[in-house]
């Protein structure tokens, strides 16, 4: 503490009971009268010291009197406290100015704040009891604030500069930076506004970094810079994947190429993907992806070498058959060959032909060719092979079903002609074969002799004055057996006779 200054010359002395409208004011008055002091933890009219900026706690109470004050005991104790005001001047700041004792010797504590240096008369302005205690003012003192008048500080903001533009995803960190003389040098955190602008919602716009600083004295600075966020960076594009080709390298339908977008750091890309497809026919086709962000920037890609053909090769029979044409076995044309193009792509391989047939029934022949996409095409004919006809076997012999009973080890004639449509066919290389099989006889089938036989072994011979096939068949040399004798033809055609031995 510095040294004592002279004491204040205010006191009051509460002496005489002034009761207007029942309430009284008390004053100790000079001369010696007893009444309740009014003390502090300062020495009487002495000063208490700290350094600006600062505070100091000061304590008040009531003491009681000696004996012989007028009202006996603690005048504040007697169901009328005691209210003692306190006179603060400017420069000075107190937690309260206004104290109520119902007790003495019960400290109330009284904080005094101040930043700027210089002496101040902290005094008790007025002690009032509504009762007719009496109290002595014993409380007044000086408070001596020293040190250098308080400054203000200098704030400015540091990282970002006002009117800047910076980057999307690389907008330098706002600070705050603090000189002060009095408190010293120090640093914190920018404050940052939400970003504002048509493009706010992808984190582009306009931002302001603020920073604030009061000093201990109380003295304030703050600054701000506002600076733009922007995204001038074009996103990412990268290629997915393509309908893929065959072998050969080509496609037969649609390609759909697919790529993916990014952007980061950035705005953020419109789509995540992006597709072209390519429909049109053609050779070493592109086809161009592009991904845009929220900013308008864009990157591209083009995939090269897309080749499409959806046009069937052209492909036709050359001879053969006629379709919807009828031949009569051994006289079908022979079997057509095949031309194929392809305008595109190209033929995959020659055109291969597939079906043809020379025996009787229904019969379709097919031309078929691909192209290097893939694509087929085919060409046919549908045609009709014709049986022969057979007549036969004639007499001796029965058909339809009659079995012919004839000596064994006999030789039957099996007489039969051939025809194709009206043509009559002689060559003994027209029958395919003749077989005889032994079956079980039928006891109840028709029965028939033959009455004529022939002499000889088994022979077969076309008799062109007959104008007939004649088949010599020697029968077995064993009675009681059936059977059943065949005559095929070439195109599988056949007259069947059954014969029993006897």
């Amino acid at each position: 503490m510095d040294a004592p200054t002279p004491p204040k010359t205010k006191r009051l002395w509460w002496a005489a009971i002034m009761a207007v409208a029942g309430i009284g004011l008390v004053f100790a008055m000079a001369g010696g009268a007893l009444a309740d002091n009014v003390v502090n933890d300062v020495t009487v009219g002495g000063t208490d010291t700290f350094a600006a900026p600062g505070s100091t706690s000061i304590g008040y109470k009531i003491n009681t009197a000696a004996a012989g004050d007028p009202q006996a005991g603690c005048n504040a104790s007697d169901g009328t406290p005691a209210t003692v005001t306190l006179s603060v001047p400017a420069g000075v700041t107190a937690s309260t100015t206004s104290l109520i004792f119902t007790a003495c010797n019960v400290v109330q504590n009284v904080t005094f704040s101040s930043s700027t240096p210089g002496d101040y008369a902290i005094d008790v302005s007025t002690i009032s009891d509504s009762g007719t205690g009496s109290y002595k003012n014993v409380a007044d003192w000086t408070l001596h604030v020293t040190g250098a008048a308080n400054t203000a500080p200098d704030v400015s903001v540091t990282g970002v500069s006002d009117g800047a533009s910076y980057e999307a995803g690389s907008v330098p960190t706002a600070g705050c930076a603090v000189t002060d003389t009095e408190d010293g040098n120090s640093t914190f955190a920018a404050t940052l506004s939400a970003v504002t602008g048509p493009l706010s919602a992808y984190g582009l716009g306009s931002q302001t970094a603020s920073c604030s600083y009061t000093d201990g004295g109380g003295l304030s600075d703050s600054a701000s810079a506002t600076y733009s966020i922007v995204d001038t960076t074009n996103p990412v594009i990268t290629f997915v994947s393509r309908t893929a080709a065959n072998g050969n390298g080509w496609n037969n339908g649609n390609v759909i190429v697919n790529w993916s977008c990014s952007d980061s750091p950035g705005s953020g890309v419109v789509s995540a993907s992006v597709s072209q497809t390519v429909t049109s026919e053609g050779e070493n086709q592109s086809a161009a992806g592009t991904c845009t962000d929220h900013a308008g920037n864009t990157a591209s890609d083009t995939q090269t070498g897309i080749n499409i053909d959806r046009t069937n090769p052209l492909v036709s029979l050359i001879g053969g058959p006629a379709n919807g044409g009828s031949y009569y076995f051994g006289s079908v044309p022979a079997a057509p060959t095949c031309t194929a193009s392809d305008a595109l792509s190209g033929l995959d391989g020659a055109c291969s032909v597939s079906g043809y047939s020379a025996a009787v029934g229904s019969q379709t022949v097919t031309a078929t060719a691909t192209d290097l996409a893939a694509n087929s095409a085919s060409a046919s004919a549908s045609y009709t092979v014709l049986a022969w006809t057979l007549t036969g076997f004639y007499q001796p012999v029965d058909m339809n079903g009659v079995i012919n009973t004839v000596k064994n080890g006999s030789t039957v004639p099996l007489k039969f002609e051939i025809f194709a449509g009206t043509t009559e066919l002689t060559s003994t290389a027209d029958v395919k074969s003749l077989a005889a099989q032994q079956i079980v006889c039928d006891a109840g089938a028709n029965v028939d002799e033959i009455e004529v036989v022939a002499t000889g072994g088994t022979s077969l011979r076309y008799d062109t004055s007959g104008g007939q096939f004649i088949y010599n068949w020697q029968t077995p040399k064993k009675a009681g057996n059936c059977y059943r004798v065949t005559m095929t033809t070439q195109d599988l055609s056949t007259l069947v006779a059954y014969f029993k031995l006897k």
